[in-house]
């Protein structure tokens, strides 16, 4: 069977987008919902390339888990596997956008519909077709749902599939920044691909050096790294090799999802060019040098757009 579809594992939910934006939190008026969360913005981001993904989750069953469903389905998405739970709600992020379109953000999930998420609701069987699974740190707080990640990311190694972290920091949603970055140090060898950005290296690695940082980040079973530095461009690295590729300028409107479409858009020029698990440590900076223009050309068309999966383009858009 082909190995093709991107599995991510982790939130679905709810962004509260602001009616007004460059204030602060308190002087917005209202906010409308958008279908948010990270491994679903991958997974759009792939589907929308034309890719197969699915994602691996519990909603609520309310109206914005239906809701969340809907969109995703919509999207192209496989929403086959997504769980329902009358436990919990759907969780909602309400975010606020500053004049540099920078967000803070409101969490309400204590706990959410996603976090009860357990171990024995992961279909291990579907990694045997899979090209990638992802993930990132949201969903890793003491919760079934981190349980769940580690039984995913066990039978997706053992399935020969690519496993891809981005740490994606959120720190209000975590007791202290220690845990957080204890986790995301936890997680990181077990990963085959990692993305990472300007604003969280200092903090995991304890430089604001890419090149300082990198014995600290090629660990386990880590091969390549992704670092985003934004309109500064973006960087890739194996062990041997170096790609860099310079970010157009362009007037952003709103950054939600643009690193998830940077990685998204990534893993499915890698499952596009047939290179798996056992090639990633090969790849030359020429083919590097590509994949990142492409990716930072998806990324400058999504910011240029409102929302996530919304403002993500086509190939023909492309």
């Amino acid at each position: 069977m082909a190995h093709d579809t991107l599995y991510a594992i982790g939130e679905a939910l709810i962004d509260m987008i602001p009616s007004k934006t460059g204030c602060s939190f308190a002087e917005v008026p209202s906010f409308s919902p958008r279908v948010g969360g990270a491994p679903a913005n991958v997974c759009g981001a792939y589907a929308r390339l034309g890719g197969d993904s699915a994602l691996l989750t519990q909603l609520g069953d309310d109206p914005f888990g239906h809701k969340i469903i809907d969109e995703l389905a919509a999207c192209g998405i496989d929403t086959s596997h997504i769980c329902l739970t009358d436990k919990a709600n759907t969780a909602l992020a309400f975010v606020s956008l500053e004049a540099d379109g920078n967000r803070t953000f409101s969490f309400y999930r204590k706990p959410s519909a996603d976090l009860l998420y357990a171990p024995e609701q992961v279909d291990t069987s579907l990694f045997a077709n899979a090209y990638a699974l992802h993930f990132c740190s949201v969903a890793l707080v003491e919760s079934p749902m981190r349980e769940a990640h580690k039984t995913a990311i066990a039978a997706a190694r053992s399935a020969g599939t690519i496993i891809d972290f981005d740490p994606n920091l959120r720190f209000p949603l975590w007791p202290d920044r220690d845990a957080l970055r204890r986790t995301v140090l936890e997680f990181l060898p077990l990963a085959d691909v990692v993305k990472i950005s300007d604003e969280e290296l200092e903090f995991l690695t304890s430089t604001s050096d890419i090149e300082a940082a990198l014995p600290s980040l090629f660990v386990g079973h880590v091969q390549l790294v992704l670092y985003t530095c934004g309109s500064a461009g973006a960087h890739a690295y194996t062990r041997t090799a170096h790609g860099f590729s310079a970010s157009k300028p362009v007037k952003a409107v709103d950054t939600t999802g643009a690193g998830d479409g940077f990685i998204g858009s990534f893993l499915w020029q890698l499952h596009k060019n047939g290179v798996d698990r056992a090639a990633l440590p090969a790849l030359q900076a020429d083919q590097l040098n590509q994949w990142l223009d492409f990716s930072n050309r998806f990324c400058g068309y999504s910011v240029q757009r409102y929302g996530a999966i919304d403002s993500y383009p086509t190939i023909d858009q492309l």
